[in-house]
C-alpha cells in the first residue's frame, strides 16, 4: 500500500516507512540522480552493477528525499497559527532536548544532536509541536550549525514577534568524527539570543532551564 501527499512544489509517495523519490526534482530527473550515484560508486572503486549495489542508487535518492525534505517546507507557515488567550503569560516558554539531524554542507555527512528553544511571548503563543517543526524544517537541509541556529531564532522572532528568543544547539559532527581529525564524542555548541534574551540575566535563566 502506498499513500501520497502533496507539498507546495512536489508530490511524494510513502510506502512501507520509506519515502519514494519524485520523478523530477528541482529540474533534475530521478534518472539523472540515479546515474550520478552510480558514477560516485564507481569513482569510489566499486562496481555499481554488482548484486549488493544494484539497488543502492534508488535507496540513496529516496534517502535524500527524506534527508532534505526541509527544502519543501515553509518555516514561516508553520508558525502562523497562534493563540492569544494566554492570561497575560509573560515568562519563558522553553522546549529543550529536541532531537535534530542535519547535514554538513561541506562534506554531506550528518551532524546529530539536540536543540533547545525558548521565547518570551508578547501576547501570542504557538503550539509547542510547532517549535519542534521549525527545528526540523531548517535542519533537514544542507547546513552549518552556526547558520542553522540563527535561522531558527530569526524565524521565531520575525513571525511570533516575542519579547525575545533563544536557541542553543549541541551536536556531534560526523565530518569530524569519521574523517579528517577522527575525534568522536566531540560536541559543538552554538547559541543565538535575540530581543530581551540579549540581557545577561535572561540568558542565565534560559541556560539554567535547559541545564547549561
Amino acid at each position: 500500500m502506498s499513500d501520497n501527499f502533496q507539498t507546495d512544489n512536489e508530490k511524494y509517495y510513502f510506502e512501507e516507512d520509506h519515502f519514494l523519490a519524485p520523478s523530477e526534482r528541482n529540474g533534475v530527473s530521478a534518472k539523472e540522480a540515479l546515474e550520478a550515484v552510480k558514477t560516485l560508486l564507481q569513482w569510489a572503486g566499486d562496481d555499481p552493477n554488482r548484486e549488493g549495489l544494484k539497488e543502492t542508487p534508488d535507496r540513496v535518492i529516496r534517502s535524500y528525499t527524506e534527508f532534505f525534505k526541509g527544502y519543501t517546507v515553509d518555516p514561516v507557515a508553520i508558525l502562523q497559527k497562534t493563540f492569544s488567550d494566554v492570561e497575560d503569560y509573560k515568562d519563558m516558554v522553553v522546549l529543550r532536548d529536541i532531537r535534530m539531524e542535519s547535514y554538513c554542507e561541506h562534506h554531506l555527512v550528518p551532524f546529530i544532536g539536540v536543540a533547545h528553544v525558548g521565547y518570551v511571548p508578547n501576547k501570542r503563543v504557538v503550539g509547542i509541536s510547532k517549535l519542534a517543526r521549525i527545528v526540523e524544517a531548517y535542519s533537514k537541509r544542507l547546513q552549518i550549525q552556526e547558520a542553522l541556529t540563527q535561522q531558527i531564532c530569526k524565524c521565531i522572532m520575525s513571525v511570533l514577534e516575542p519579547l525575545g528568543a533563544g536557541v542553543v544547539i549541541e551536536a556531534e559532527h560526523q565530518c569530524m568524527s569519521t574523517r579528517g581529525i577522527h575525534k568522536p564524542g566531540v560536541k559543538m555548541l552554538t547559541s543565538s539570543m535575540m530581543g530581551n534574551f540579549e540581557d545577561l540575566e535572561i540568558q542565565k535563566k534560559f541556560l539554567s532551564r535547559i541545564g547549561k
